[in-house]
């Protein structure tokens, strides 16, 4: 099964994501994650990125397409996985799908996690960041230490999580990611809207449960 997860940033994607990925014994594939891989490794199309990133020019969709079929062939992948920002507009959307049809495959359910705005700039705007393992913490002040692998770091409140930048970073995914709900509902699976309101554990259950588990 191949699950594409959407969802604002704040809305806890990323975290249900790898729950869903231990749930139901698949790889968690994100583009970032991926993309970092592919260069340390020096695989041919990690070159191909290195060498965009080095120009200070974004990575090609080809390359990163590429990137994600080969993350989607290898062994661990074999039943399925779980999609977190790999499909962020259209032609990401479009080029899924046809990366996948090269596979024999397919994207079976798209959960597009759902939140009030008001409470997303709560959520982020009461977040700090580990300045050395970048790891989220909420409730937590900046200044405040992080122990991570034996390092010590110090959390920080990025920029773009003040109200006012949190504000616009939700307009951009609004403007980017209605296209791609709209391209799912003609061209894939349902989009099914996950209430991401409440504990790790109620949210994962609502997930799994439409996806009949």
């Amino acid at each position: 099964m191949i699950i594409v997860l959407l969802g604002p940033p704040g809305a806890g994607k990323g975290t249900q994501g790898e729950r869903l990925a231990a749930r139901l014994d698949v790889p968690k594939i994100a583009t970032g994650d991926v993309l970092r891989a592919a260069v340390r490794d020096g695989t041919p199309l990690g070159l191909e990125a290195k060498a965009a990133m080095d120009r200070g020019d974004l990575v090609p969709d080809e390359v990163i397409m590429g990137i994600m079929k080969e993350a989607l062939a290898a062994p661990s992948a074999a039943k399925g996985a779980i999609l977190d920002g790999v499909v962020r507009t259209t032609p990401q959307a479009d080029g899924v799908a046809t990366m996948l049809s090269d596979l024999g495959r397919k994207v079976d359910a798209v959960l597009l996690f759902d939140i009030a705005e008001d409470e997303l700039v709560r959520r982020l705007s009461g977040r700090t960041t580990c300045d050395v393992c970048q790891r989220p913490f909420f409730g937590r002040q900046p200044g405040e230490s992080c122990e991570s692998d034996g390092k010590v770091g110090t959390l920080v409140r990025r920029k773009d999580d003040e109200p006012d930048a949190v504000r616009k970073r939700l307009q951009v995914y609004r403007d980017q990611t209605s296209p791609v709900i709209n391209w799912y509902e003609e061209h894939g699976p349902r989009v099914v809207r996950i209430d991401a309101i409440g504990s790790l554990e109620e949210v994962e259950a609502r997930a799994l449960h439409v996806l009949g588990y």
